[in-house]
């Protein structure tokens, strides 16, 4: 018999030996392995029913591959018990097994069918005072203040914040977005990834007022109606709600099943509003009915951005198919389209007060101007740099007298660029985490909000 080559048979998880055997022999252990039904050691598991595609919460919503098996069965259930769609496992169990049972498996969130419908939404006061001595909530604009916060602005001039003047605590993830309260801005919502929104006294005591509970994943967007008595919330739990800001009651429930990116309620026609989907779609929605009304369905990628222009007669949207296109207002064909290979995708917007421009703030560390009349084109004169934003979407916001531009920044600054000259004025350290949120108080000359990632919303003056 001739020597075996040195080494032979060997392998990383031991020594392998060559063996011969029957095919009979073969087949018959493969069978017992790979699910023979009549084993005597198999037990049937039926699958629960796959669900209706068309339902996405709730029960006998759509499971399809993700269906779990039901509890064990007696062996006796014969093949035709099971439905036609369902499928049947064969376990096999051993002694071993037994003695040691394996740890049950960790449900995944992906998997995780719960009705989302059925978590109820709270509100809750959480101010000093609800009430002031003539019976008036926290909506009443105060007049007892030194700046006026009702009827026309004027020529007030806009300047560029120098301090930090407060900062306002409560939510324990990032900022996602703020809102001033519309014309007076006396109140401040904001949102965050820690599925609250929160509603915050901007005088007196800058205290927290309200609080609003009922996403189940982060919210995204927020935005007030024209009169501020209502604003929108869109979140990742693929639903957008309407609430009553005084109140807190959540009035209405807005779900296509899939996740808004964008809400924007129409500024003269303030019972209709647009939101911006995953799915590319811009959905056009009555809050009176709470039906849907109009699809514009032209972007190839989800919907970054909306702005109303034109008099709120067309608005402009941008996604993540690096396109510009505008509409008119209920007509569900764009009348401009806008791509150069040289763009990027578009994440954040802000109207110019004048009306005839649109700030972008791009995902390449520049923000763009396009103008909002009939061209639709961008200004090539305008472009504002020095930021970064590596990966966030940053604000961008413009202030009240148009003379400035602002923008977040991964670094925890705050830039200011003037609008006409696009030359950076200053640069402030607002924190340790990317900012991403800012917005301008609508009627004071240099107040600004700010919000990160870490959660922390601060007022500069």
């Amino acid at each position: 018999m001739s020597e075996q080559p040195r080494g032979a048979g060997r392998v990383p998880t031991g020594y392998a030996a060559e063996t011969f055997i029957s095919e009979y022999t073969f087949r018959q252990a493969h069978r017992a392995i790979e699910g023979n039904p009549d084993a005597s050691n198999a037990k049937k598991r039926k699958r629960e029913g796959k669900g209706d595609p068309s339902i996405v919460n709730g029960p006998g919503a759509y499971k399809g591959p993700w269906a779990k098996y039901e509890a064990e069965r007696p062996d006796a259930l014969s093949e035709d018990e099971f439905g036609e769609d369902e499928e049947v496992e064969y376990i096999y169990e051993e002694d071993e097994i037994e003695e040691n049972p394996a740890p049950a498996p960790k449900k995944l969130a992906g998997t995780d069918y719960r009705d989302i419908e059925a978590e109820g939404e709270t509100s809750e006061f959480v101010g000093s005072q609800q009430y002031d001595y003539q019976g008036r909530t926290y909506m009443h604009i105060p007049n007892d203040l030194d700046i006026k916060l009702t009827g026309d602005r004027g020529d007030t001039k806009n300047f560029i914040p120098k301090k930090h003047i407060h900062t306002f605590k409560y939510h324990t993830k990032s900022i996602t977005q703020v809102r001033f309260f519309p014309g007076s801005g006396h109140l401040l919502l904001s949102a965050s990834a820690d599925t609250k929104i929160a509603l915050w006294d901007v005088y007196h005591q800058r205290e927290l007022l309200r609080t609003y509970s009922g996403h189940t994943k982060s919210v995204n967007d927020i935005d007030f109606s024209p009169d501020g008595t209502q604003f929108l919330s869109a979140s990742y739990d693929r639903f957008m709600k309407l609430w009553d800001t005084e109140t807190g009651k959540c009035l209405k429930k807005f779900s296509t099943g899939k996740t808004p990116h964008v809400l924007r309620f129409n500024p003269s026609s303030p019972h209709e509003f647009l939101s911006g989907m995953s799915d590319k779609k811009i959905l056009q929605w009555d809050t009176r009915s709470g039906e849907m009304v109009q699809e514009y369905d032209h972007h190839l990628g989800a919907i970054n951005t909306i702005t109303f222009c034109d008099e709120d007669r067309r608005f402009v949207t941008t996604s993540d198919d690096k396109s510009v296109r505008a509409w008119e207002w209920g007509i569900p064909v764009p009348i401009k389209f806008i791509a150069e290979p040289h763009m990027f995708a578009l994440v954040r917007s802000s109207a110019h007060p004048s009306g005839k421009y649109i700030a972008f703030q791009g995902s390449d560390n520049e923000i763009t101007v396009y103008s909002s009349t009939d061209k639709f084109r961008q200004n090539r004169k305008k472009g504002y740099r020095g930021h970064n934003v590596a990966g966030y979407a940053p604000d961008v916001a413009i202030s009240p007298d148009g003379n400035f531009v602002s923008s977040g920044d991964s670094g925890g600054y705050v830039c200011f660029w003037d609008w006409k000259t696009c030359k950076m004025y200053h640069k402030i350290q607002a924190g340790d985490a990317p900012i991403l949120a800012v917005q301008w108080h609508p009627r004071e000359t240099s107040r600004v909000v700010t919000g990160d990632l870490s959660g922390v919303l601060k007022y500069w003056d």
